[in-house]
């Protein structure tokens, strides 16, 4: 997990397809600008942080879907829930499933938990859409770097 980069999910552990699941795991790191002003001598990771990475291991779950014929957009956040706290060092496990997909749209429920306690969750609204110029292969580098694309699992 690099924070400051957006880049969230370290590593798919479990994908899937016909259940249309996936698992991740990210590592929060010890150390991060983030941290110097959230909060400062209390270091915590930011629930739009949290929320990101649910969406993100919601899209790669929407990626693997559509096998990468369309690029996930996010849009909503429902019904979003932060439990607990979660500062540096913390491993997180990540799940998302796919609940909708059809006319443009697709909707997750995904869940972020840490040593069996549940942390954050949220339904995810994503616009289904043809990749911008110049994105698909990036978004395919950073699938196959994080084992999307290396059939992690079903």
């Amino acid at each position: 997990m690099r924070l400051e980069y957006f880049e969230m999910i370290d590593q798919v552990v479990r994908l899937d397809r016909a259940a249309g699941r996936i698992e991740c795991v990210a590592q929060v790191p010890e150390a991060s600008p983030v941290f110097e002003g959230h909060f400062p001598g209390h270091p915590l990771v930011p629930g739009v942080l949290l929320t990101e990475t649910m969406a993100q291991a919601s899209g790669y779950l929407v990626l693997a879907h559509l096998d990468f014929a369309q690029m996930p957009f996010l849009m909503a956040v429902d019904k979003a829930r932060f439990r607990s706290f979660v500062g540096p060092g913390a491993r997180l496990e990540i799940t998302a499933s796919l609940e909708h997909d059809g006319s443009g749209y697709a909707v997750t429920k995904a869940a972020i938990r840490h040593e069996g306690k549940a942390l954050c969750d949220a339904e995810l609204r994503f616009r289904t859409m043809p990749f911008p110029d110049g994105l698909d292969a990036p978004m395919r580098e950073r699938a196959q770097k994080i084992g999307l694309l290396d059939g992690a699992g079903a």
